[in-house]
């Protein structure tokens, strides 16, 4: 039986390692981006304090470098599914994806769990 770029495929005998995956992202998107933007702010505080002209304008600098970083950092997930979609012949798999896609940006949905437990009912 042919698997490869189906649903029922390599993403999908491997839900569960791609729902841990999906739940570290969601803790490094929202922990990364706050600690930057807290560590900015901070260096943006010392430097207003210092009351010294450069080093405001460097705290300034940081501040923004660290919202830009941490904007990125959140959309990381979006910027790599647009990158797939763009990729030749990736309709060919994208059966298979989507199920490793959905259980990485939602692992905690309905769908992915589903896999997980399939998988888990397979193997005994």
């Amino acid at each position: 039986m042919e698997l490869f770029g189906t649903e029922a495929g390599f993403c999908s005998q491997t839900a569960g390692l791609w729902q841990l995956v999906g739940y570290l992202f969601m803790i490094f998107k929202i922990v990364i981006p706050i600690s930057l933007i807290v560590t900015g702010i901070l260096t943006l505080g010392k430097a207003v304090i210092s009351n010294d002209e450069k080093e405001n304008k460097k705290g300034y600098s940081t501040l923004l470098k660290s919202i830009i970083t941490a904007v990125v950092i959140f959309f990381i997930p979006s910027i790599v599914t647009a990158l797939f979609g763009v990729v030749d012949g990736f309709n060919e798999l994208r059966p298979d994806y989507d199920v490793c896609k959905r259980c990485m940006t939602n692992p905690k949905s309905d769908y992915c769990t589903s896999k997980v437990i399939a998988l888990q009912n397979y193997d005994e």
